[in-house]
C-alpha cells in the first residue's frame, strides 16, 4: 500500500516502510512542477504494478528528449487530453530504468539526481554508471 508520504506497504506484515533511494536512505522528491512518479506523488517511488520502473530521477536535456521520441516515447509533445503538459529541458522526471539504460548505451543519457531516484533502478543500471551522469555527487 503507497500512502502518499512516499511509503509503501513492507513485505510479511510488518508495516509502512520508508522508500529507498540507491544509497539505502530515504527516497527524496524529484519534482511537483512537473508533477511526476508513477503514482504522480513527485518521487520516483514504484511497485509491482509499475513494468516500466519510474525509478530514475533525471534532468532532461534537448539530447534525451530527441532519443526519446526517436524511441517512440515523446515526451516533448504537450497532450492536453491526459493532463499531459509535455516536457522541456531542465525539468526534472522520474524516467524508467530500463529508458535511461537505453539511452546511456545510445549515448543520450540525461543527467541523474540520486538521492531521489528508487534502489530498483539498480535492477536496471549500475550504481557506477548513474554515478557518472549524477548531479547531487559532492
Amino acid at each position: 500500500m503507497l500512502r502518499d508520504d512516499g511509503e509503501h506497504g513492507g513485505e510479511g506484515g510488518r508495516g509502512p516502510r520508508p522508500s529507498r533511494n540507491v544509497f539505502g536512505e530515504k527516497l527524496e522528491s524529484c519534482s511537483t512542477k512537473p508533477m511526476t512518479g508513477f503514482f504522480r506523488n513527485g518521487c520516483c517511488d514504484t511497485s509491482a504494478e509499475d513494468f516500466g520502473s519510474h525509478t530514475v530521477c533525471v534532468v532532461l536535456t534537448v539530447e534525451f528528449l530527441a532519443f526519446s521520441k526517436s524511441a517512440g516515447n515523446d515526451l516533448s509533445t504537450p497532450m492536453p487530453s491526459y493532463g499531459f503538459p509535455g516536457l522541456k529541458p531542465g525539468e526534472r522526471w522520474c524516467l524508467c530504468a530500463p529508458r535511461w539504460q537505453e539511452a546511456f548505451v545510445g549515448g543520450a543519457a540525461p543527467r541523474v539526481v540520486l538521492r531521489a531516484t528508487h534502489e530498483g533502478a539498480l535492477d536496471y543500471c549500475t550504481l557506477a554508471d548513474l554515478k557518472r551522469f549524477a548531479i547531487d555527487l559532492a
